[in-house]
């Protein structure tokens, strides 16, 4: 679509910005950080950055949930998570203030379920939590708190009492919490 050329046309700015929830100017400033990682690339592909520069972003780099927001966001065919600037766009626009609970939801849910299977299972669960709370020896919590914590998140979610929290149950839990909305975004 023409994401890493120098300058965006006004046509293609309008798209951009009718496609997403992002202004014109937010667009820009995407455009250009963008672009600036695209000149530390020494890849084949001209149009996409590697996952390792992605995630040298500043706001990116405390992110206990980095390398599965590329994941999300990547359309890499050869499924490097390599992003190109429409999946960047994407990702800004899923994570701007302007985005809706529905859409901030549906991500959520997309990087909090590592296998993929369309469920938060308890082993999503427990990874959830290890990224929340750190992996380290000193911030881990024990198996006993752990398998509490996952009893009470199971208890509270999982509306159809089959083990997991599907993605309506999670859209459930998310109206319900104020903060959620507010506290997932990423910031240029």
């Amino acid at each position: 679509m023409g994401g890493s050329s120098s300058q965006l046309s006004k046509e293609l700015l309008n798209e951009y910005q009718e496609l997403t929830y992002l202004t014109k100017q937010e667009i820009l400033i995407a455009h250009k950080r963008f672009s600036e990682l695209l000149q530390k690339e020494n890849n084949t592909d001209p149009d996409r950055v590697s996952k390792e520069n992605f995630l040298k972003l500043p706001e990116l780099q405390a992110n206990p949930f980095k390398d599965q927001i590329c994941h999300v966001f990547s359309t890499s065919e050869r499924r490097d998570d390599s992003m190109s600037f429409e999946d960047f766009l994407d990702m800004l626009s899923a994570f701007s203030d302007s985005a809706t609970l529905e859409v901030k939801s549906y991500y959520a849910f997309r990087i909090y379920d590592f296998d993929e299977d369309g469920a938060l299972s308890e082993s999503d669960l427990r990874k959830l939590v290890n990224r929340l709370t750190g992996e380290e020896n000193n911030s881990k919590l024990t198996d006993d708190e752990m398998n509490e914590l996952i009893k009470n998140i199971l208890g509270e979610s999982d509306i159809d009492k089959d083990g997991t929290i599907n993605h309506s149950e999670f859209q459930h839990v998310i109206s319900r919490s104020p903060d959620f909305v507010s506290s997932f975004k990423i910031i240029l």
